[in-house]
């Protein structure tokens, strides 16, 4: 067989979060990347915009300047709204994580890291459709067949490595026979933006455990967010789990706006006339629901291995903390001679991924199965909201923010659950 020329030492599909933070990290390590993006940036995602301190940790570790002067909107904590009660809870003060959220567009927020990946020295190409693997005699990854520019031309790239990180309709591992399994979470989410001048600069994201709808005060299916973003907009916007029994029921979007019908109206949300946009929606992958995560030179990072963290929706820390995992895995996979050497340094992906999440959504599954009975959701927020301790360990637990050594005594016991629950 002839030896191709490679473009790149790794190819990275797809240029969001999971996508630039892999780019940027294999960059900064000297290595030839091509990042490639079907669209061009600023680009809209649906997302709700917040970041937990998790995600803070790995802008740091990119090197992003998260300063308000630099356009981020900070954020303490959490305030949770159920049953009755109204609860404002801090970020914890931990040594392992800042002690504060950022909230900013999707828009702005991956065009960024684009920007930074392109900074450490990845090659962006843009307005790049990837349509499937190429392969070699063996069935091994070599490269990718795309289509590039407004003419849809055949275009080829080969590397020996490939970071699919295409998000959540997986298309490259879809193509590589890897579809999702249909036993993990799951949840859809509904997004839309309002002008809001009461709302926009809270420095509290804020969930809402009950959604009620206007007059009848009848319970609403989900839970929602409200998620200032400091221009005076909020992103608004709620998410259902498929444990739930309305889950591919309903007509989400409907069901957005006979939440904020019922919201005050001083806040903005409730009249048509503040809205920009429309109610946008996408699914959220949970609890590794496709995998392996590697195969036949091919590493899956963030939504397109279905890492959404089942406990509280969040993705972006978890497509940037793989990403960075992938890299560096990459690189120590580089160094070594292609054929048996390096597939041992890169099957070390998967076991590291399963080591630092496995146990953690396998409690989460639990926790998705439990919330998914009106029944059960109904007596935890009537007895857990009223207690701040508890409330604050439940923090702990859905962002996954402890300190791995020392810490707390809610640290140990959260860590000591994950260690001890089998991975999934």
């Amino acid at each position: 067989m002839t030896a191709v020329e490679n473009d790149a030492d790794v190819i990275v599909v797809g240029a969001g979060p999971g996508g630039s933070a892999t780019a940027y990290h294999l960059a900064r390590h000297g290595v030839r990347v091509l990042l490639l993006e079907k669209t061009e940036f600023p680009r809209e995602k649906v997302c709700g915009d917040g970041l937990t301190p998790r995600a803070v940790r790995q802008l740091v570790r990119m090197g992003v300047d998260t300063s308000p002067e630099a356009g981020w909107l900070h954020n303490r904590g959490l305030r949770v709204i159920g049953g009755g009660v109204r609860l404002e809870l801090d970020w914890p003060d931990l040594a392992s994580f800042p002690n504060h959220g950022l909230v900013r567009t999707r828009l702005d927020f991956d065009d960024l890291l684009a920007r930074q990946a392109v900074s450490a020295g990845a090659a962006l190409r843009t307005r790049v459709n990837v349509i499937g693997p190429v392969l070699d005699g063996d069935g091994r990854v070599i490269g990718v067949q795309a289509e590039e520019g407004p003419d849809k031309a055949p275009a080829t790239f080969h590397a020996p490595i490939v970071v699919a990180a295409d998000g959540v309709s997986g298309r490259f591992p879809l193509a590589l026979g890897l579809a999702k399994r249909e036993d993990r979470p799951i949840g859809v989410a509904v997004r839309r933006y309002y002008r809001s001048e009461v709302r926009h600069d809270d420095d509290y994201l804020e969930s809402w455990l009950e959604l009620r709808a206007k007059g009848t005060g009848e319970l609403l299916p989900g839970y929602g967010w409200i998620f200032g973003l400091g221009d005076g907009r909020v992103n608004v916007g709620l998410g259902i789990l498929n444990s739930s029994s309305a889950f591919g029921k309903t007509n989400y979007r409907r069901l957005l706006s006979d939440w904020l019908a019922n919201t005050p109206p001083e806040w903005g949300m409730a009249d048509e006339a503040n809205a920009e946009g429309s109610i946008l929606g996408a699914a959220l992958p949970m609890g590794f629901n496709r995998v392996p995560h590697y195969t036949r030179g091919v590493m899956l990072v963030g939504d397109s291995g279905g890492m959404v963290n089942p406990f509280n929706g969040e993705g972006i820390a978890y497509a940037m903390e793989s990403g960075e995992l992938a890299a560096e895995i990459a690189v120590q996979a580089l160094a070594r001679p292609a054929g048996a050497e390096r597939e041992r340094a890169l099957m070390a992906y998967p076991q590291e991924l399963k080591t630092r999440f496995g146990g953690y959504y396998r409690l989460g599954g639990i926790f998705v199965k439990l919330i998914g009975r009106p029944e059960i959701m109904r007596v935890a927020t009537k007895h857990g909201m009223p207690h701040p301790t508890l409330m604050r360990f439940v923090l702990k637990l859905l962002a996954n923010l402890t300190d791995p050594r020392g810490g707390d005594a809610m640290d140990r016991v959260i860590n000591a659950m994950t260690r001890v629950a089998p991975a999934v």
